[in-house]
């Protein structure tokens, strides 16, 4: 069966890809949830420019994604928490801590863009990469103080 995708789909294909597949795995999971279209000439016309569309505003995201990059290219977060012997946290900072620290200081970043290796457990320097964009990755750094009983 050959189908047009109308999405990005991990090891199948982009959007607006002409694919082989099974017909059943057309007609049971991508048809249904209008991941791809039957591979007419029509259909083919229309996907064509909705994946012209789509290259339009993907160019705008990436833009603004870079713009907002640089901005953030200076910032620092600083964040105080509550820490006993040997520097260790009682609990540790996370990404949604790093979401709120940002949001603080007038970025309005979702705590799913925030990557940390693990999360931190000890007072220190540490770094935090902020995805704005597929395309587009900020590392920030984060200080981890002792916070005053």
């Amino acid at each position: 069966m050959e189908l047009i995708l109308r999405e990005d789909i991990d090891k199948l294909g982009q959007r607006g890809d002409l694919v082989k597949v099974a017909s059943g795995y057309g007609r049971n999971f991508l048809l249904p949830r209008k991941l791809a279209v039957v591979a007419t000439p029509s259909n083919k016309k229309i996907v064509e420019q909705e994946r012209q569309s789509h290259l339009k505003r993907e160019a705008k995201e990436v833009a603004g994604a870079t713009e907002l990059g640089k901005m953030m290219a200076s910032v620092e977060v600083t964040i105080a928490q509550k820490a006993g012997e040997n520097d260790q946290l009682f609990g540790s900072v996370t990404a949604s801590d790093i979401a709120v620290a940002l949001e603080k200081m007038g970025y309005t970043i979702d705590r799913r863009k925030v990557h940390l290796d693990e999360p931190i457990k000890t007072i220190g320097d540490f770094k935090a990469a902020i995805r704005l964009h597929r395309d587009v990755t900020v590392e920030i750094p984060v200080h981890v103080v002792k916070e005053d009983a």
